[in-house]
């Protein structure tokens, strides 16, 4: 039985025992940490629990089902999906449902569903962007023809997630010029963007300080957390300092799922701080390190079956998806344990959601796609470690 469902699973099965097991790190911690959560909702937290683990059956479906299609679909797809990340940004910019301060989701209508559209957008934007990049294979040495058309989308889905959502703009950004540079833009366009990205900080900074009150309404949010993040004693670090503590009681043997208290009194435990929350019941070595190196892992075969992708595209495509989830995840480590301020970015199929763990997963099913053709039975490895250009 188990060896007929294993047959069915193609692709990089490494990266699909890394996904498993995430996902069974997620269950049992999210499990252990939403009990003071259930309590205040008046309910159970088997409830919260069986929730949580439809999500993630949810979304192992989606992997299935994804990683069966030919990854040329995907490049065609993202020509349209594009323009409806765009809209639905637009959408959430004006009329987003308002959760946490913050107008980042679409509620939808009659099942009263919530999704954040930067969690769709930023998927589509990675598929979009591998498919311009290996068009233009040819001319990427000339900004205005190479570089230019890949600009475009990125600046326009990043200005539409920025209002109310730096760090997820910040971190598409950073992505995509990754992605620039490993397509093979030349590094003086890259110093180009560099240039622009510092200009741009400034004029946000400029628009907060000097423009009228509201006209970026979370400006005062974003500097307080980076100041507080300065000043381990301030006021508004508190969400750290006890993140920290969490740590800090866990040590680096594991104490066992249910054994951590932080959940009484850690913001968020299930979600933006779960992986203090994981240290705290797992320890260091077995909780945090094991963690890291599952990301890590993910991001490892991902650059290895890259580079025999025969197509730009694929190559593209995985590695900027798998960018994106890792360097997630190291944020939301790094905030844990205060090497950046709050963000608010969620462990990548760890922390509890619902349609967020769906986009992680549809992003996990496109890398394993790539990842089977490579691995077909037609497929000739190459002897160049540079992948064709894609000409569709």
């Amino acid at each position: 039985m188990i060896k007929r469902v294993l047959n069915k699973l193609e692709g990089d099965r490494v990266i699909w025992m890394a996904t498993f097991f995430l996902s069974l790190i997620s269950i049992l911690s999210v499990y252990s940490a939403i009990s003071t959560l259930a309590y205040k909702a008046g309910g159970n937290s088997v409830g919260f629990l069986l929730k949580h683990s439809l999500m993630i059956a949810l979304g192992f479906g989606l992997i299935y089902y994804v990683h069966r299609v030919p990854h040329k679909y995907f490049s065609r797809f993202s020509q349209l999906l594009i323009w409806v990340a765009a809209g639905l940004l637009l959408i959430t910019l004006f009329f987003g449902s308002n959760i946490n301060s913050a107008d980042r989701w679409i509620r939808i209508p009659v099942i009263g569903l919530t999704f954040q559209t930067s969690d769709f957008a930023k998927v589509v934007l990675m598929v979009y962007l591998a498919r311009v990049l290996s068009q233009k294979q040819a001319v990427l040495h000339e900004f205005r023809q190479g570089v230019w058309p890949a600009l475009i989308p990125v600046g326009v889905i990043c200005i539409l997630i920025l209002p109310a959502n730096f760090s997820t703009a910040a971190m598409i950004a950073l992505v995509s010029v990754v992605v620039m540079y490993v397509a093979g833009v030349p590094f003086r366009h890259l110093a180009k963007l560099a240039v622009a990205g510092i200009a741009g900080i400034l004029m946000i900074v400029a628009i907060g300080e000097y423009a009228p009150k509201g006209t970026l309404p979370r400006y005062e949010t974003w500097k307080n957390r980076i100041l507080n993040s300065m000043d381990a004693d301030a006021d508004g670090n508190y969400q750290a300092n006890l993140a920290k503590y969490a740590i800090y009681e866990g040590g680096l043997v594991p104490k066992g799922p249910g054994t951590g208290s932080s959940r009484n009194f850690l913001p968020h435990p299930y979600s933006d701080m779960i992986y203090a929350f994981i240290i705290e019941e797992y320890g260091s070595i077995f909780g945090g390190v094991l963690l890291v190196l599952l990301y890590l892992i993910l991001l490892f075969r991902t650059i290895r079956f890259s580079s025999r992708c025969e197509k730009t595209f694929g190559s593209l495509a995985a590695l900027g998806l798998s960018f994106m989830l890792v360097i997630q995840a190291l944020i939301n480590m790094g905030v844990a344990v205060s090497l950046f301020p709050t963000t608010g970015q969620p462990l990548p199929l760890v922390s509890m959601g619902g349609t967020s763990t769906l986009f992680t997963c549809l992003a996990i099913g496109i890398i394993l796609s790539i990842s089977r053709s490579t691995m077909a039975p037609s497929h000739e490895p190459q002897t160049s470690h540079q992948p064709k250009a894609e000409g569709a």
